[in-house]
């Protein structure tokens, strides 16, 4: 009688789902890996961006504090609080600045919160790396959201 293999009894890993409007369905976790696991199942162009603002936020506030919370990745200091998230829809990526009515300039997109601004980047657009880097210092200089 011939020996069976054994198949590995450890399932295969899955692809992150998409959820409504293309946002991946990340488990809520703390640190880099969640965040880095977000990106990587950011659908199309959606991912290079996604991996530039995660450079930019890292090279404009060293040491940033990472989770993914309710399928989106949160920036943030350490006993501060968040500062920012990202968040994919079908044809944009929003960025939130928590306290972006106090950022200088403005970000452009209004909120139903009063202190919240957005930063929209949709797919063909070229966005301004150094007004954003600035955002992103400005906005971790301010009290934090507590979530």
């Amino acid at each position: 009688m011939a020996k069976t293999e054994r198949k590995s009894s450890k399932p295969a890993k899955a692809e992150p789902k998409l959820l409504s409007g293309g946002n991946p369905q990340i488990a809520k976790g703390y640190g880099d890996a969640p965040v880095q696991a977000y990106i990587a199942a950011m659908p199309g162009w959606k991912r290079e961006i996604g991996q530039r603002l995660d450079a930019l936020i890292e090279r404009a506030v060293p040491g940033v504090h990472k989770p993914v919370k309710w399928n989106s990745p949160f920036y943030g200091v350490e006993s501060e609080g968040w500062f920012l998230n990202i968040h994919c829809f079908t044809k944009y990526i929003k960025v939130a600045f928590f306290r972006g009515q106090l950022l200088d300039p403005v970000p452009p997109v209004a909120s139903k919160s009063r202190d919240t601004r957005y930063f929209h980047i949709h797919e063909d657009d070229a966005f301004d790396e150094a007004q954003f880097s600035a955002w992103v210092k400005q906005a971790s200089q301010l009290p934090g959201e507590r979530m």
